[in-house]
């Protein structure tokens, strides 16, 4: 979550970085386990009913504040013995939600009235329809309720798992340097659960508490303020490629995540070893089923679950996202960026010159780039960028990985992860390619020549005749 003061004065943003922190609950008692378990339970009914009525579109537009009446004129605490406050946080967490949802698709409708009624001449239609879209009265227009029932989903709630509080509702003390007592509300009036958590700073203002089902434990959720962040008008302007080997290799020269490629074939290794000692073992416990049932099932009580492999993969999974999310935060380095990325990676552009004939060691390249974490790669990307204040901009990928980027020409030559310009300098690929992004990002494309004709690349425009 980011907010952004605009000071007129000086014309800089600044961005006050927030970020939800996780910590888990390393001590209870079975009693106020099984307590908040129930009321967890009887939350889920006041939140799915919370949905069903506030989600529909008749509630559009509303204030979130007066949702409470609403859900209590036909579900009071008494019928489902729960505090009234409990029950009043999860009822405006929903509304909340709801109104969030309701301004998400307020914006995209209004991005679509834009493109709809362009110029100066649509003026007086475009600020009619965005009035109307502020209340239920563009229930009467068609083109409104049409465009609104496409983006808007009603939206249905089956979470049981989850409690929030406000400040007045628990207790936080501090017992060690990284351990802290939460007294916690509960369904006895006077009486509050106990709870320890591990965390590094002193929990304050609206918190989550979760059962994390995946893995079996409770969790506290809660915002953290990091500060602010000034943004500058201008921006230097940096290209970023995606590798395997590296995470990301900029413009100048510099790569970041250096051991990516390692963690992510060292994990894909291993899967892949323990999954082929695996089948012998499901051939085994299916061979022995009627011959011997009984060592049939200790194999398969003892040899074949998923509980350890879950939490080794989980602990890689954490392995290369921290990796990642060390090589965003030192791309940025708290600068404020506009950042040239490629729009899709593409890693099978590590051998372009020499195909792989053999079919394992294909098929073990393919099992490698199936691991390979683009997606993490980009949203890591922007979560930096929103904390910066920098933009990322996605530029087409196409000929960047075999054209010169100094001189914007074809007569280098390509060899792997290699790239030999016509002067006999050898430059590594990716460095190559994140060069090239700067300039096809600022122009709406480039011309290149190919062996037939010579194409404008990422351009609006049709190539020439």
């Amino acid at each position: 979550m980011i907010d952004i003061a605009v000071d007129d004065a000086q014309k800089t943003r600044n961005n006050q970085v927030q970020s939800t922190q996780v910590i888990p609950v390393v001590g209870m008692t079975k009693s106020i386990e099984l307590e908040l378990l129930q009321v967890m339970k009887k939350l889920g009914i006041v939140r799915a009913e919370s949905y069903n009525k506030l989600g529909s579109i008749n509630h559009w537009g509303m204030d979130w504040k007066k949702a409470i009446p609403e859900i209590k004129s036909f579900r009071t605490p008494d019928t489902l013995g729960l505090p009234a406050k409990l029950m009043d946080w999860t009822i405006n967490d929903v509304a909340k939600a709801i109104t969030a949802q309701q301004a998400a698709c307020s914006d995209a409708v209004i991005k679509k009235i834009y493109k709809r009624f362009p110029g100066k001449d649509n003026q007086k239609t475009r600020k009619e329809l965005c009035k109307q879209l502020k209340s239920c009265a563009f229930i009467n227009n068609p083109l409104l309720h049409r465009l609104v029932r496409k983006d808007f989903q009603r939206g249905h709630s089956w979470v049981d798992n989850q409690i929030v509080y406000q400040q007045v509702g628990y207790r936080c003390k501090r017992l060690s340097r990284n351990t802290y007592e939460l007294e916690l509300a509960g369904l006895t009036r006077g009486k509050r659960n106990k709870v320890l958590v591990r965390c590094n700073r002193q929990i304050r203002g609206q918190i989550r508490l979760i059962y994390n089902q995946l893995l079996q434990r409770f969790e506290i959720h809660f915002l953290v303020n990091h500060g602010k962040v000034e943004i500058t008008a201008e921006r230097r302007h940096v290209g970023v490629d995606k590798g395997y080997t590296e995470a990301f290799y900029d413009s100048d020269g510099q790569a970041y995540g250096k051991g990516l490629g390692k963690a992510i074939t060292k994990k894909s290794d291993r899967i892949c070893a323990k999954n082929r000692n695996r089948g012998k073992l499901w051939a085994l416990h299916r061979k022995l089923e009627k011959l011997d049932p009984a060592k049939s099932a200790r194999i398969l009580e003892n040899n074949l679950s998923r509980k350890t492999e879950n939490k080794r993969y989980r602990q890689n999974q954490s392995e290369i996202k921290a990796i990642i999310g060390a090589a965003s935060k030192s791309l940025f380095s708290g600068e404020s960026l506009l950042v040239f990325a490629v729009r899709e990676a593409w890693p099978t552009a590590l051998n372009l010159t020499q195909p792989i004939k053999n079919k394992r060691q294909s098929k073990a390249m393919s099992r490698k780039l199936n691991s390979w974490m683009k997606g993490v790669m980009r949203d890591s990307l922007q979560k930096w960028a929103n904390w910066t204040g920098s933009v990322v901009t996605e530029v087409q990928p196409s000929y960047t990985s075999q054209i010169d980027s100094v001189t914007g020409t074809l007569l280098g030559k390509r060899s792997g992860d290699s790239f030999t310009r016509f002067n006999g300098v050898v430059l590594c690929g990716l460095f190559l390619v994140g060069a090239a992004y700067p300039r096809q990002g600022m122009t709406r494309g480039f011309a290149v020549k190919t062996p037939n004709s010579n194409y404008l690349m990422d351009g609006g425009e049709s190539p020439p005749h």
